[in-house]
């Protein structure tokens, strides 16, 4: 969680109350935040330096990652301040400040909101707490500005319209903030790389072939987003009218930074909690929106919902009064008196459904009041589920039977999986992966056999043979399905020694099979050899007995003649349900292996 340092007589001061170390303690834990840290008795700290608390703030409360956001939830919580009422200035959209989006922009970070706080007064603590919020902001929902980057600018040294737009990084040239040597974008690149602070944003861009840039009406750079503004619109103590614009690769997050940032400090404005909307204008397609939106929310919540999973008999009007204690405003429905109206502020962008409307009421409530009672379900007894019971089997025999077990990751390149095992990928097998970080983690794989056979590749040292196995899922693309895809639980094994061990892998098969109550098929029962399908094979013959059988196969992952599929013949139905043999020398080559290795693969899934 986020830890926010504030200075402790400043936030006793705002919340008008002086509170004892335990006290305070107490009201931290009741809203559910936690005090982490109080300076005042540490000997360490500098004797001119106001003592600070270090509060910790919930993931999900982007709104307190600062002083004025602390301080405002815990007076009203405390019932000192009523939940302000943002709003946006009524201003024409002709007369508003616009942005104009150039289409070029989608190439790196397509979207951008604006907003401005007009007359607004800082202070030394407002002015600190503001570039903090920013800072906190970018390293937890921003996500190290990847998705979110926030530029704040004095509006009177700028002037409008504005205008987002990405240029070739020789195109862009300009002052950074706190510099005096005017730079263009590769020279920028150059000059920061090794700057601890800005430095690890640089990849965000670096590498596209347009950087993206905020000009207003004079051509003016006001900032290279996500990296530094320009020195010429820089606030500082004195400004009085600023500037913010967000730009973004996701409008979602970018509409919740831009609310929370306005809404924050929109209380020191001369009309307190007032904001200037500005209009953002998309030429390619023409589209226009006012920013920031500021919208509150309505749920419709039921009473018996919040009082059964809290254990409370409250009234609709008593649960309105709690959740005013945590910002909402609530009341209820003229029409169905078992629904309350709960209007969501649009700095808790954290309230998705009725269980965060719940949990605020447990809060409000106080978790140490609530009910003692206990649970009036029935009990049950767990039982594993049957894919997993099978898995177990099948791990225990192998065990017993001196095989080794290994864990392997779940993703691998696309050529281990496909063609480093002589395989072709058809396209509606494997789950990509659209943004992979690494050239070896392109795809989930469709087979266990990648990566028993890496793990022999890092383990050539130990002595030989070696046998190992996995049990566990692989991927595939299942249209079917409304995620189109699902796992399917799978075993394998691979043997590694001087000698190829082709009967050892089959003796295993027998003996898993074995296990699993599956008889073999003989030739005479299996019809004289008649050959199946891949998949299934619709056949209710009586002559045919059930059980499992092999028949030779002549597939490139494996070496001429030393291979087999397995077959399982059940209620008339024969399917595929894996293939064992000796792996071809060119799989070998590309896998490092200098010995001879047998595999395995079985699907477990057909057993159930």
């Amino acid at each position: 969680m986020p830890t926010i340092n504030v200075d402790k007589y400043r936030l006793f001061e705002e919340l008008g109350e002086q509170f004892t170390p335990d006290t305070f303690q107490q009201l931290c834990f009741e809203f559910g935040i936690e005090l982490d840290k109080d300076t005042e008795e540490d000997e360490t700290r500098p004797k001119d330096q106001a003592p600070e608390l270090a509060i910790e703030i919930p993931a999900n409360r982007y709104d307190m990652l600062c002083f004025e956001g602390i301080a405002m939830y815990l007076n009203i919580f405390r019932g000192k301040q009523s939940t302000p009422n943002f709003k946006l200035l009524d201003i024409p959209e002709d007369k508003m400040q616009k942005i104009t989006v150039s289409p070029e922009t989608e190439k790196v970070r397509p979207y951008v909101a604006g907003a401005i706080l007009r007359n607004i007064r800082f202070t030394p603590e407002r002015y600190e707490s503001f570039i903090g919020l920013q800072d906190k902001l970018h390293q937890n929902l921003a996500r190290q500005r990847t998705l979110v980057s926030i530029g704040t600018h004095d509006l009177d040294t700028v002037q409008g319209p504005f205008t987002y737009e990405a240029l070739a990084p020789k195109d862009i040239n300009f002052v950074p903030l706190n510099q005096t040597k005017k730079m263009n974008g590769e020279e920028l690149m150059h000059f920061y790389e090794a700057d601890k602070h800005l430095g690890r944003y640089l990849h965000i861009i670096r590498d596209k072939p347009v950087y993206p840039v905020i000009f207003d009406a004079n051509k003016t750079v006001c900032s290279l987003p996500p990296i530094i503004n320009s020195d010429h619109s820089k606030i500082t103590l004195d400004t009085k009218n600023v500037f913010i614009e967000i730009t973004a690769t996701d409008q979602t997050k970018l509409d919740i930074v831009c609310n929370i940032m306005v809404a924050m400090f929109s209380k020191y404005c001369e009309d307190p909690f007032t904001i200037e909307p500005v209009k953002i204008v998309s030429e390619h397609n023409g589209t226009t929106r006012v920013t920031p939106s500021l919208h509150t929310r309505v749920m419709d919540v039921e009473v018996d919902y919040l009082n059964q999973c809290c254990g409370l008999q409250e009234s609709p009007e008593s649960l309105c009064k709690l959740l005013g204690k945590m910002a909402y405003t609530a009341v209820p429905d003229e029409k169905d008196a078992k629904i309350i109206k709960v209007s969501v502020p649009p700095t808790r962008a954290d309230v998705l459904h009725a269980c965060d409307v719940m949990e605020d009421v447990a809060i409000a409530y106080g978790y140490n009041n609530l009910p003692r009672t206990s649970p009036n379900q029935a009990s049950t007894i767990g039982k594993p589920l049957m894919i997993n019971k099978v898995s177990d089997i099948v791990r225990n025999e192998c065990a017993m039977a001196g095989w080794i077990e290994v864990m392997p990751l779940i993703l691998c390149s696309h050529e281990e999986n496909f063609e480093w095992l002589n395989r072709v990928d058809d396209g509606a097998t494997a789950i990509k992966l659209a943004n992979p970080k690494s050239v070896e983690y392109q795809v989930v794989r469709t087979s266990l056999l990648p990566g028993l056979l890496k793990t022999l590749r890092e383990n050539k040292s130990v002595r030989l043979p070696l046998k190992i196995t996995e049990v566990a899922d692989v991927a595939l693309k299942d249209e079917s399905k409304e995620r189109k895809a699902r796992n399917e639980r799978h075993f394998a094994a691979a043997f590694y020694g001087k000698t190829s061990g082709f009967e050892v892998v089959h003796g295993l098969l027998d003996r898993i099979l074995s296990m699993l109550r599956v008889s073999f098929v003989t030739h005479e029962e299996d019809l004289h050899g008649k050959s199946v399908d891949y998949k299934v094979e619709e056949n209710p013959s009586e002559e045919k007995g059930n059980g499992y059988f092999i028949r030779e196969i002549d597939e490139p992952t494996f070496f001429a003649g030393r291979a087999a599929a397995s077959y399982l013949r059940l209620g008339g139905q024969t399917r595929r349900i894996g293939e064992f043999g000796v792996l071809h020398p060119s799989v070998l080559e590309r896998f490092e292996l200098r010995y001879p290795v047998s595999v395995l693969e079985v699907n477990l899934e057909v057993f159930l």
